[in-house]
Protein backbone atom coordinates (compact mmCIF):
# COMPACT_ATOMS: atom_id res chain seq x y z
CA UNK A 1 0.00 0.00 0.00
CA UNK A 2 1.38 3.58 -0.95
CA UNK A 3 0.04 7.07 -0.18
CA UNK A 4 2.29 9.15 -2.52
CA UNK A 5 1.61 13.24 -1.82
CA UNK A 6 3.09 15.84 -3.94
CA UNK A 7 2.91 19.48 -4.35
CA UNK A 8 3.77 21.28 -1.84
CA UNK A 9 6.05 24.20 -1.33
CA UNK A 10 6.61 27.88 -0.75
CA UNK A 11 4.01 30.44 -1.77
CA UNK A 12 3.24 33.76 -0.17
CA UNK A 13 0.35 34.66 1.63
CA UNK A 14 -2.70 34.61 -0.60
CA UNK A 15 -1.33 32.23 -2.97
CA UNK A 16 -2.50 28.82 -4.63
CA UNK A 17 -0.97 25.12 -4.33
CA UNK A 18 -2.74 21.89 -5.34
CA UNK A 19 -1.70 18.78 -3.01
CA UNK A 20 -1.83 15.15 -5.08
CA UNK A 21 -2.42 11.97 -3.04
CA UNK A 22 -1.98 9.39 -5.53
CA UNK A 23 -2.74 5.87 -4.03
CA UNK A 24 -2.38 2.30 -4.78
CA UNK A 25 -2.15 -1.27 -3.72
CA UNK A 26 -5.51 -1.11 -2.43
CA UNK A 27 -9.31 -0.67 -3.89
CA UNK A 28 -9.38 3.10 -4.11
CA UNK A 29 -13.38 3.14 -4.85
CA UNK A 30 -13.77 1.51 -1.39
CA UNK A 31 -11.64 4.45 0.58
CA UNK A 32 -12.09 7.47 1.90
CA UNK A 33 -9.41 9.76 1.64
CA UNK A 34 -8.28 12.67 3.62
CA UNK A 35 -5.64 15.46 4.61
CA UNK A 36 -4.40 15.95 7.81
CA UNK A 37 -1.74 18.50 8.82
CA UNK A 38 0.79 19.33 11.33
CA UNK A 39 2.55 22.42 12.19
CA UNK A 40 5.85 22.17 14.23
CA UNK A 41 4.99 22.33 18.05
CA UNK A 42 1.19 21.45 17.00
CA UNK A 43 -0.79 18.31 17.12
CA UNK A 44 -1.86 16.75 13.45
CA UNK A 45 -4.99 17.79 12.73
CA UNK A 46 -7.27 17.16 10.14
CA UNK A 47 -7.94 19.26 7.03
CA UNK A 48 -10.28 17.69 4.54
CA UNK A 49 -11.76 14.17 3.66
CA UNK A 50 -13.42 12.52 0.68
CA UNK A 51 -15.00 9.52 0.18
CA UNK A 52 -13.90 7.89 -2.85
CA UNK A 53 -17.36 5.49 -3.28
CA UNK A 54 -20.04 8.31 -3.06
CA UNK A 55 -17.84 11.74 -3.41
CA UNK A 56 -19.43 13.61 0.21
CA UNK A 57 -16.91 15.46 1.79
CA UNK A 58 -15.75 17.34 4.57
CA UNK A 59 -14.12 20.35 5.44
CA UNK A 60 -12.50 21.76 8.94
CA UNK A 61 -13.58 25.09 9.53
CA UNK A 62 -10.66 26.87 9.41
CA UNK A 63 -10.00 25.74 5.52
CA UNK A 64 -14.00 26.04 4.53
CA UNK A 65 -14.53 27.97 1.86
CA UNK A 66 -10.83 28.28 0.61
CA UNK A 67 -9.84 25.04 0.27
CA UNK A 68 -11.70 22.26 -2.29
CA UNK A 69 -11.04 18.43 -2.16
CA UNK A 70 -11.91 16.27 -5.32
CA UNK A 71 -11.28 13.08 -6.42
CA UNK A 72 -10.00 11.29 -9.62
CA UNK A 73 -10.95 7.59 -9.23
CA UNK A 74 -9.52 6.63 -12.40
CA UNK A 75 -6.27 7.85 -11.42
CA UNK A 76 -6.65 6.40 -7.89
CA UNK A 77 -6.08 10.20 -6.88
CA UNK A 78 -7.45 12.70 -4.30
CA UNK A 79 -6.49 16.60 -4.98
CA UNK A 80 -6.50 19.23 -2.23
CA UNK A 81 -6.75 22.86 -4.40
CA UNK A 82 -5.46 25.13 -1.50
CA UNK A 83 -6.46 29.10 -1.99
CA UNK A 84 -6.62 32.14 -0.34
CA UNK A 85 -3.78 30.50 1.73
CA UNK A 86 -2.59 31.92 4.82
CA UNK A 87 0.76 31.73 7.21
CA UNK A 88 -0.91 29.70 9.29
CA UNK A 89 -1.49 26.91 7.14
CA UNK A 90 2.16 26.14 7.24
CA UNK A 91 2.52 22.31 7.91
CA UNK A 92 3.29 19.07 6.95
CA UNK A 93 0.40 18.06 4.92
CA UNK A 94 -0.56 13.73 5.00
CA UNK A 95 -2.59 12.09 3.03
CA UNK A 96 -4.22 9.05 4.85
CA UNK A 97 -6.78 6.17 4.04
CA UNK A 98 -9.25 4.68 5.88
CA UNK A 99 -12.57 1.97 5.30
CA UNK A 100 -14.54 4.08 7.00
CA UNK A 101 -15.29 7.87 6.02
CA UNK A 102 -16.84 9.08 9.18
CA UNK A 103 -13.43 7.59 11.27
CA UNK A 104 -11.86 9.84 9.09
CA UNK A 105 -13.30 12.91 9.94
CA UNK A 106 -13.11 11.98 13.48
CA UNK A 107 -9.54 11.62 13.70
CA UNK A 108 -9.54 8.15 14.60
CA UNK A 109 -5.82 6.90 13.29
CA UNK A 110 -6.69 5.58 9.57
CA UNK A 111 -5.56 2.80 7.77
CA UNK A 112 -2.76 3.63 5.93
CA UNK A 113 -0.99 7.55 5.59
CA UNK A 114 1.27 9.34 3.18
CA UNK A 115 4.99 10.43 3.67
CA UNK A 116 3.59 14.47 3.85
CA UNK A 117 4.52 17.16 1.86
CA UNK A 118 5.77 20.65 3.27
CA UNK A 119 3.57 23.72 2.71
CA UNK A 120 5.10 26.86 3.97
CA UNK A 121 3.30 30.14 3.48
CA UNK A 122 5.08 33.40 4.11
CA UNK A 123 3.52 36.87 5.28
Amino acid sequence: VQLVESGGGLVQAGGSLRLSCAASGFTFDDYAIGWFRQAPGKEREGVSCINSSDGSTYYADSVKGRFTISSDNAKNTVYLQMNSLKPEDTAVYYCAADLVFDELVAGIPPNYWGQGTQVTVSS
